[in-house]
């Protein structure tokens, strides 16, 4: 039965460079939110210049504008520059959102700016940041709005029926002694619904950006559709009309809450093999959920290492998900990528017993008016870590 993950335990001290670094991430993270809404403005003001150079001719062939309050025909504003301006006003709505509440921590952004005098370059906001906000966007419909009830459906159900069956004989009120790891746990919600149902449960993430979030929702938003939010205003890409780009969505559909008294909920941040690849950790969870998480392993053999090590004997571990793995091609990155069969092997050979295994089609932040969606043939299973 394999036993250990890694030649050395990785509870060493963490360095004051490795506390500077993560600083200046997080410090990073807050503001990119502060700065979406100029970058994107900044963005739309290209679309705007690059449809100016069209030739006049060509550019009145679109239909013109109708006002909203009179109903009447602009005929100095075609449709697709009155489709720029609205854009341009969700986008300030969703800044207002994201420097209004996320980040009400302080201005820590104001403090990432220099280093010894100089700009650091890890404290540049990019445009990989500012994916990284708008994707945050998306999450918010994925995990707490009614629009991503289907998408929640498809992924988070089978695994909310498969603690169901597991625990069936345990009453609710005595769930709180079974301990449940949701690892990349997002914006927090499939542990949120976790928790719900009477386990104690831990959600970890990597990403400031969305702990920074998931912060803010589980802790500050306290009734359903409490703020509204545009996240699909950036894509002009296989969109049927300007309805469908334009629209908003509200959150979240659930006031978070409703955590029963003999339950414990908590998020921890930082990395996964950091956090619990360590002694105190080993043998601590009764079920490890992985949820679109695998694949951002750098290394998958550390990845189901310290999967089996967090597990106690008869625990369970839960997945669903793709194998994208989100660091294959990087020049500078390591990247080991098994396939399903590959992946599956390695986890038997290490002692899992797999119980239930099966293939699930799911999407992941979609737009459901898109002209483009992306369908995952996820996998699925129950594998068990035998009783020593």
């Amino acid at each position: 039965m394999f036993q250990h993950f890694l030649e050395e335990e990785p509870d060493a001290p963490v360095s004051a460079a490795d506390i500077a670094a993560e600083e200046r991430v997080y410090k990073k993270s807050i503001k990119a939110y502060n700065n979406y809404a100029a970058h994107s403005l900044a963005a739309v003001a290209k679309k705007r210049k690059d449809f100016g150079a069209v030739r006049l001719a060509l550019r009145r062939l679109v239909p013109a504008s109708v006002s909203a309050l009179s109903g009447e025909t602009d005929s100095d504003t075609n449709v697709f520059e009155a489709r720029l301006a609205a854009v341009e006003t969700r986008i300030r709505a969703n800044g207002a959102f994201l420097r209004g509440d996320p980040n009400a921590l302080g201005d820590a952004a104001a403090a990432a700016k220099r280093v010894a005098g100089r700009l650091h370059p890890e404290s540049v906001v990019g445009d990989s940041d500012m994916d990284k906000v708008r994707s945050t966007l998306r999450q918010f419909v994925r995990d707490w709005s009614g629009e991503g009830a289907k998408e929640r459906w498809d992924t988070y159900e089978p695994i909310m029926e498969a603690l169901e069956r597991i625990f069936a004989h345990v009453p609710l009120e005595e769930r709180g002694a079974i301990s449940i790891l949701v690892p990349g746990a997002g914006l927090g919600r499939l542990a949120f619904d976790i928790v719900r149902k009477g386990f104690t449960t831990q959600g970890n993430e990597f990403s400031f950006y969305m702990l920074i979030a998931s912060n803010f929702v589980l802790n500050s938003m306290k009734v359903p559709n409490q703020h509204t939010i545009y996240p699909w205003v950036h894509s002009f890409s296989n969109m049927q009309n300007a309805e469908h780009q334009l629209r908003p969505v509200t959150i979240p559909d659930t006031a978070p809450g409703g955590i029963p008294e003999t339950a414990d909920f908590s998020m921890v941040a930082g990395d996964f093999l950091e956090v619990y690849g360590g002694a105190k950790e080993r043998g601590a969870w009764d079920v490890l959920v992985s949820c679109y998480f695998i694949d951002t392993a750098k290394n998958i053999f550390e990845y189901l290492s310290v999967i089996w090590n967090t597990l106690k004997p008869g625990g369970t571990w839960i997945n669903h998900g793709p194998l994208l793995y989100h660091f294959e091609g990087m020049k500078s990155e390591m990247s080991v990528e098994l396939n399903l069969e590959e992946l599956k092997a390695v986890a038997k050979a290490m002692g899992f017993v797999f119980e239930e295994e099966r293939m699930m089609p799911s999407t992941y932040t979609s737009n459901e008016n898109s002209m483009l969606k992306y369908v995952y043939n996820c996998a699925f299973w129950v594998a068990r870590k035998p009783l020593e």
